[in-house]
């Protein structure tokens, strides 16, 4: 087994293919979802019936207590978590002027807060260790910013500094923090801009394609792996040359 992977918002989308990735690249995978219950069972059952360790829980990322009971509950089931993935995250677009305060706290409950949880839960037992790997999920927004998604933009230019300056202060304890920022990739969450959008937004796109769940697994696996045992702090772009 390669160690114990925890991954966020793990029941769909880019943290389904990241589960089903690591599972095949032998790591026990811990699945947690909000409210998709079948879909993260589903997939959990899938990863087993593969010959895989997965296990389904549920936690809503913004509440601290539940980030760690569902974490101490995966760790119970398979060892300590030693590669934690922050893939949760929420989105809408609205101008800035409409935004309100809840929706604004919310989005920063989920996207930046979630991350701060999950991290402080298993950072002591990394330390302890002298080893682990983070892996956080930014977006090109977060890099270039986006009209009509200041609040998303905002949260994912957050994760990106959260990732350089713990990086830079993990290091020492042999912890290494890394980020991946998709670029426009095809899931649930960007259905809603509708067909005609999303092939504008295809066409934008250098690779001439919108990217899939699959690639950004395969980014995130690259920073879980051995061979990337001298890389931290690092932010991989994966978006078809989107912003070049």
């Amino acid at each position: 087994m390669s160690g114990t992977a925890f991954i966020t918002g793990g029941s769909r989308g880019i943290g389904r293919a990241v589960a089903r990735r690591l599972a095949a690249e032998g790591y026990a995978v811990g699945i947690d979802y909000l409210q998709a219950r079948e879909a993260a069972e589903n997939l959990a059952s899938e990863i087993r019936s593969a010959g895989g360790m997965a296990l389904a829980v549920q936690a809503d990322v913004a509440d601290r207590e539940a980030v760690t009971a569902a974490i101490r509950q995966v760790e119970a089931a398979f060892g300590p978590v030693t590669c934690l993935v922050n893939n949760a995250g929420i989105a809408e677009q609205h101008q800035f002027q409409d935004i309100d305060e809840s929706f604004w706290r919310r989005i920063f409950a989920v996207n930046v807060d979630g991350a701060y949880h999950t991290i402080q839960a298993v950072l002591p037992g990394m330390i302890h260790r002298k080893a682990g790997t983070i892996v956080n999920i930014s977006s090109i927004w977060g890099q270039r910013g986006a009209s009509c998604e200041v609040a998303y933009s905002a949260t994912k230019a957050a994760i990106i500094g959260l990732t350089r300056s713990l990086a830079m202060e993990l290091a020492p304890s042999g912890i290494r923090v890394n980020c991946v920022a998709p670029g426009v990739i095809h899931t649930d969450m960007v259905e809603v801009l509708g067909e005609e959008t999303l092939c504008s937004l295809a066409e934008e796109t250098p690779m001439g394609r919108l990217g899939k769940p699959e690639d950004i697994a395969a980014a995130v696996a690259f920073f879980c792996r051995e061979e990337s045992a001298f890389v931290t702090g690092q932010v991989l772009t994966a978006d078809g040359g989107f912003i070049l």
